[in-house]
């Protein structure tokens, strides 16, 4: 029973592996894209080992002989002579008896909660509620930056304009209207809320988050994904650690949650 169990297991491991990651996208909830093909490697090894495991249990199945009984009325009479002189039975449960250890503890039953899950049911998105515990990520040094395009409203993720705002010694962003896309996290202090991001370095455990402050449009609903057009909001010093990144929003409009939303890329369409 229990060999078979743990096959039972393995397939449905297996299998729950292979839906996330070849027969959908729900993978990106978990992980980074660039590991889709090392989770499909890992549910279909999965898969095999537990349908070997399953074929060479039925077979040793097969082949093991049938007990007739024949020799029951022996064994029980000296294990009763043996119960009535010594009082440790080899067939009982106690200190000197056989336990049986063909079946799985019910604890064990438990592991079959997370294969089912990804089969059956897909946790939500990680959103707002992450973000206010997520390690915020800290954007890297730059010294040098490129020329932005002409275009207005400017697509610009939410790391440049981080970095523009606090290192840009040339202020490029300076009354630039710029369009951004994220999803609403609630400010803690003072109202209001930010536009917020949750990037993956490998997979959820490590998320990061980063976000900007937004002033000038009223707060939706948490983990409502939206594109907003605004200009720098003016707190601090423009290129300098002192800047504060912050939006004045001029437009607000709700989108759909990208695939891939624990990446911080340009918007997709125009707003």
């Amino acid at each position: 029973m229990r060999h078979r169990v743990q096959a039972l297991l393995l397939v449905l491991c297996g299998l729950g592996l292979l839906h996330v990651s070849l027969f959908s996208d729900l993978y990106l909830r978990y992980v980074k894209a660039g590991l889709r093909p090392a989770l499909i490697t890992s549910g279909a090894l999965l898969l095999v080992l537990g349908l070997l495991a399953a074929a060479l249990d039925g077979r040793a199945d097969a082949h093991e002989p049938a007990y007739d009984g024949s020799e029951g009325d022996h064994d029980h009479d000296h294990s009763g002579d043996h119960d009535r002189v010594g009082g440790h039975g080899h067939g009982g449960d106690g200190p000197g008896g056989h336990h049986d250890h063909s079946t799985m503890p019910r604890i064990a039953w438990l592991l079959f909660l997370p294969a089912l899950s990804l089969l059956l049911y897909a946790p939500p998105a990680l959103g707002a509620y992450t973000a206010s515990r997520a390690n915020e990520k800290a954007v890297k040094q730059q010294s040098r930056f490129d020329r932005l395009p002409a275009t207005s409203p400017l697509p610009i993720t939410l790391t440049d304009f981080t970095q523009r705002v606090q290192q840009d010694r040339g202020r490029s962003i300076k009354g630039r209207s710029l369009w951004m896309t994220g999803f609403v996290t609630p400010a803690r202090q003072g109202g209001g809320w930010y536009l917020t991001r949750i990037i993956f370095n490998c997979c959820a455990a490590d998320s990061q988050s980063i976000r900007i402050r937004v002033y000038g449009a009223p707060a939706l609903p948490h983990d409502t994904w939206v594109s907003v057009t605004g200009t720098w909001h003016p707190q601090g010093t423009l290129g300098t650690k002192s800047a504060v990144p912050a939006l004045d929003v001029s437009a607000t409009q709700r989108i759909s949650p990208p695939v891939n939303a624990y990446t911080d890329s340009l918007p997709l369409t125009p707003s």
